[in-house]
């Protein structure tokens, strides 16, 4: 093994150590008895050991590595800086919410859709859950002495879903066919995890609630140290250089050269060619609502049947697994967002899209095939399997948390799904249109909240005059934004870089060009950074240019 494959082990391992939950998502045996310790002391070990990896990867000659190597040199540097950032700049103490890249909504989401290891384990993740929340708690009370105050209406919606998680505790039950462990699993939740819920419930009304931020004063950039914050979630999430102010105009610019889009698309649809007469159709027509759950299933599931089975002409690797399609369990936040599981590493789950049915006439009908094509296929399905099903590479390599990337490329099979002729029909293709919108406005109102100090009331603003969106979605969107700052930049980002790297592919390369091939190489390596993305495809370009 060599010495940064080796290093690359470690980092992996520690993630695991880390965040094992995260490792029986990936389906790695030895974790199934642990949640993450959100204490101090386990946050800064993991700095230390985190910021050590990357000291010693960057001290390797990269004269003595070869070509894989060298990505995995800067996979593992980018990833134990994003990491030890992350614990430097204190986000356990702040970032309350009910939004699933939070810790709580998160580990509360893994015990219900988890498959159960071994009950004595699934009971052991139980009892181990008042000691979890303490840590968090205790997290919080220290960011409210350093000044680094929660949003307080988030800490409202983080309650909210506390209480829909108590109301409903079947979810964390997990074994009807074993009578005997499920009296023991009972007798858990009631004397063990209901209590601890109330507890932390409790910290967060009577203790966080008070001192939280008001909406005017949402944005990072109004804690103590919040440039800097800002800054480091901005560089972790898009791997790239680009400032807040112009990731900011990138989206102004792009929110406008929809216009013309929009309103070719709107006029032969809706008869207007006003940009707000078509934006209003799509937020307000109940007749492009959807009526049931299982009107949203059958539509996410046809969608992702459909992009299978056109997808050999536009891919030359494919999945070795298909896309399952499920829908959240009923104790999920209705402001969830679908989204996708990737499926076990040992492949005993396979990749599940994940839809939030709670409210069916708040979702768009517009919407639902351009999510599956992100979420499924051709988006995360494709790219996550692949990733996990090259065996070849370190396990770092094939789970990286590169958000640019990951996201990147699930926006990209957005629109590559109208070249492959998926939508089906006009409005069908507004959902696109209307995603693209969303995406973009992202860059501005994500930076407008962090770097600019907008007030969440300016936010909303936007996004009513220059997207689609429906107003519940809208306050969804930027409370998204507020509880995980810099993760929504990460989709246009990766997006507009993947066709770049595409579009200069077809200049250089004219009839040689083979898009199926070009898909292969971008894939080829795993996630990566956005910068070593550019050196993969422009490699792959000059090895053609000289066949």
């Amino acid at each position: 093994m060599s010495d940064v494959t080796a290093l690359a082990d470690e980092l992996y391992n520690a993630v695991l150590d880390r965040f094992p939950t995260s490792a029986s998502v990936r389906g790695t045996a030895g974790y199934g008895d642990r949640l993450p310790d959100y204490g101090e002391t386990a946050e800064a070990d993991f700095a230390t050991t985190v910021a050590g990896i990357a000291h010693r990867a960057e001290g390797l000659d990269p004269s003595e590595l070869t070509s894989t190597e060298l990505v995995t040199r800067a996979v593992v540097v980018q990833q134990a800086r994003m990491l030890g950032e992350r614990v430097e700049g204190r986000w356990t103490e702040f970032t309350v919410s009910d939004f699933i890249l939070t810790p709580v909504p998160g580990v509360l989401l893994d015990l219900a859709t988890l498959p159960l290891t071994t009950g004595e384990d699934f009971l052991a993740r139980l009892r181990s859950l008042p000691a979890f929340f303490e840590a968090l708690a205790q997290r919080h009370r220290d960011g409210v002495a350093a000044g680094l105050l929660p949003v307080a209406h988030l800490v409202e919606a983080a309650a909210k879903h506390l209480d829909d998680q108590l109301a409903d505790l079947g979810t964390l039950r997990r074994s009807p066919d074993d009578a005997d462990l499920g009296d023991r699993c009972d007798q858990v939740l009631s004397e063990v995890v209901v209590p601890a819920l109330r507890a932390y419930r409790e910290v967060l009304i009577t203790e966080l609630l008070p001192q939280g931020r008001d909406v005017d004063h949402a944005g990072v950039c109004w804690l103590p140290g919040g440039e800097a914050r800002y800054t480091a979630a901005v560089r972790g999430h898009t791997t790239t250089g680009l400032s807040p102010d112009e990731l900011h105009r990138i989206g102004l610019d792009l929110v406008a050269g929809l216009a013309e889009e929009y309103l070719a698309l709107g006029s032969a649809l809706f008869g207007t060619s006003k940009l707000t007469e078509i934006f209003a159709r799509l937020r307000d027509d109940p007749t492009l609502r959807f009526r049931a759950r299982d009107e949203m299933l059958a539509a996410a599931r046809d969608a992702v049947h459909r992009a299978e089975a056109a997808a050999p002409d536009w891919f030359a690797t494919l999945p070795s697994s298909a896309c399952a399609v499920a829908e959240y369990p009923p104790t999920s936040s209705p402001r969830v967002p679908s989204a996708y599981l990737v499926g076990a590493l040992d492949g005993s789950r396979q990749g599940t899209y994940f839809l939030n049915t709670r409210r069916p006439a708040d979702v768009p009908r517009h919407k639902a095939q351009v999510t599956a094509f992100h979420e499924g296929v051709p988006g995360h399905h494709f790219e996550m399997t692949t990733s996990q099903e090259r065996t070849d590479l370190p396990l770092l390599r094939r789970t990286a948390q590169v958000t640019a990337f990951r996201e990147g490329w699930a926006l990209y099979a957005e629109r590559l799904a109208d070249e492959m002729g998926l939508y089906s029909s006009p409005l069908d293709r507004l959902g696109m249109l209307a995603m693209d919108s969303n995406r973009a406005a992202r860059l501005v109102v994500d930076t407008g909240l962090h770097a600019k100090g907008w007030s969440r009331r300016r936010a909303v603003e936007y996004l009513h005059a220059n997207t689609p969106m429906a107003p519940a979605l809208i306050q969804s969107e930027v409370d998204r934004y507020l509880s995980e700052p810099g993760q929504a930049l990460a989709y246009m980002v990766g997006r507009r870089e993947i066709r770049r790297l595409r579009d200069q592919a077809q200049d250089s390369l004219g009839e040689r060009f083979d898009l199926r091939a070009f898909h292969a190489a971008v894939l080829s390596e795993g996630r990566v950074p956005l910068s070593v993305l550019d050196g993969i495809i422009t490699t792959w370009i000059g090895s053609i240019c000289r066949d």
